[in-house]
C-alpha cells in the first residue's frame, strides 16, 4: 500500500481539520518546508517573465490546460473536452503530457483514459514537452493541446486554459506541501481563460466570491473568457470496453473506491445518479495498485454487501482487472458540461489555432 496519505486526509491537514499536538506540529514542519519551494517557484517564474529562462515554440499552436493546485480540479475531462472542440472545427490535435506516473512500457493513467475518451487522438507523453510538441507535429498533427503544463513554462504556448475547481480553489490557501497550491495565486495572471469546475456545486454568490478573488490575484485584470462547467457523469465503462447506461447503477448497491484528487466529488457523482453506496475507499492521488492492494480491495468490497464494485475511469485504466473476486468492477465515464454559452471558449480556442490570420 502507499506510504502517501489518501487526498481527504492530507486535505484535512491542510484545512486545519485534524487536531491534536500531532497534525499541528506536522502543519509547522510543512510550513518551513513551503518556504523555499515558494521562493523557487517565485524566482523561476520571474526569470521566465524577465527571459532570463527562454520559452521554446513548437512548430504547431500549443493549447494549455492546467491547473493551480495538485489534483482534483477535474482537468482530463477539460481536456477531452476541449480536444473535441478543436475536432469540431477541422483540427488534427495531439495530447501531450508529462506521463506521471506511467509505470514502464505503460502509459499514464491520464493517457489511457483520454485513449478511451478520444480514440484516434494521438497522446505522446515525455518529461520534455519540447520534444514531445516536436513529435506530435511529426505525427501530423496540427495542434497540440498540452495537459497539465501551466506550470511548465518552457514550451511557449497560444493560449493557456486553467481550471479551478469550486469546491477547493486555491488549495486551501496555502502553498505545497504545507497545502496543495503549485505556485502562488498571481499565477493566474498568465492565464487568458479560466474555466471554473464543478460551478453546480456552490451557490451563485460562491461563484462571485471566486470570480472576485480571480481578478485580484490577476491584479484586477479579467480573464478574457470565464466559464462555469459541471462534471456529469455520461455512463458506465466496463474494463472491455462496453458501454452501459447510467441507469445500471441505480437503486445497486455498490462498494466506490478511487484514488484521485478529490474523492468526495466521485462520490457525490455515485449519489447524483442513485447509487447506494455501501462502502467508500479513497486512495492517494495517482495510486498504483499492487497485488496486495487488489486483493484488500477485494475482500473489502466483499465484506460490504455490494452487489457491484465501482471506481474512476482512471482507477479501472490502472488496475486492468474486470473484477474484485465475486464482484464485477466498472467505472462511472464523466464529462465536462458548460453552465453558459461557451462559444467565447471555442472563439479563443479558434483564434490561438490561426497564427499570422492563417489557418494552421
Amino acid at each position: 500500500m502507499s506510504i502517501l496519505p489518501d487526498a481527504e486526509t492530507f486535505k484535512k491537514l491542510a484545512d486545519g481539520s485534524l487536531r491534536g499536538i500531532g497534525p499541528t506540529l506536522l502543519r509547522g514542519g510543512l510550513t518551513a518546508l513551503a518556504l523555499p519551494y515558494a521562493a523557487a517557484t517565485a524566482l523561476r517564474n520571474q526569470w521566465y517573465d524577465q527571459g532570463i529562462l527562454r520559452q521554446q515554440s513548437a512548430a504547431v499552436p500549443v493549447i494549455c490546460v492546467g491547473n493551480l493546485t495538485l489534483g482534483g480540479t477535474g482537468k482530463t475531462p477539460l481536456v477531452a473536452w476541449v480536444a473535441r472542440q478543436l475536432l469540431a472545427q477541422g483540427l488534427r490535435p495531439a495530447i501531450v503530457s508529462r506521463g506521471y506516473a506511467a509505470q514502464r512500457f505503460r502509459p499514464s493513467d491520464e493517457a489511457a483514459e483520454l485513449a478511451i475518451v478520444l480514440p484516434g487522438v494521438p497522446h505522446v507523453a515525455n518529461r520534455d514537452r519540447v520534444a514531445a510538441a516536436a513529435e506530435a507535429a511529426a505525427l501530423d498533427a496540427n495542434v497540440v493541446v498540452l495537459d497539465d503544463g501551466f506550470q511548465h513554462r518552457r514550451l511557449r504556448r497560444d493560449l493557456d486554459i486553467v481550471a479551478i475547481d469550486a469546491t477547493d480553489p486555491f488549495g486551501c490557501d496555502r502553498l505545497f506541501p504545507r497545502g496543495l497550491l503549485r505556485e502562488s495565486v498571481t499565477g493566474l495572471g498568465r492565464a487568458q481563460a479560466i474555466v471554473l469546475t464543478r460551478a453546480d456545486r456552490i451557490d451563485a454568490t460562491g461563484r462571485d466570491r471566486i470570480r472576485s478573488l480571480v481578478c485580484q490575484a490577476r491584479g484586477d485584470r479579467p480573464p478574457a473568457v470565464w466559464l462555469d462547467t459541471r462534471h456529469t457523469a455520461v455512463a458506465v465503462r466496463e474494463s472491455d470496453g462496453s458501454v452501459a447506461p447510467l441507469a445500471a447503477l441505480a437503486g445497486r448497491r455498490v462498494a466506490a473506491f478511487c484514488g484521485i484528487g478529490n474523492p468526495a466529488a466521485f462520490r457525490h457523482t455515485l449519489t447524483d445518479i442513485g447509487a447506494d453506496v455501501v462502502g467508500f475507499r479513497s486512495f492517494a492521488d495517482h495510486h498504483h495498485y499492487t497485488p496486495a492492494d487488489v486483493h484488500s480491495l477485494a475482500a473489502w468490497a466483499g465484506s460490504t454487501g455490494a452487489e457491484q464494485a465501482i471506481t474512476t475511469l482512471k482507477d479501472l485504466v490502472r488496475l486492468g482487472t474486470p473484477r474484485l473476486q465475486r464482484l464485477p468492477l466498472a467505472a462511472v465515464e464523466i464529462v465536462v458540461e458548460p453552465l453558459g454559452d461557451p462559444a467565447a471558449l471555442c472563439q479563443l480556442l479558434a483564434t490561438a489555432t490561426h497564427r499570422g490570420g492563417q489557418p494552421v
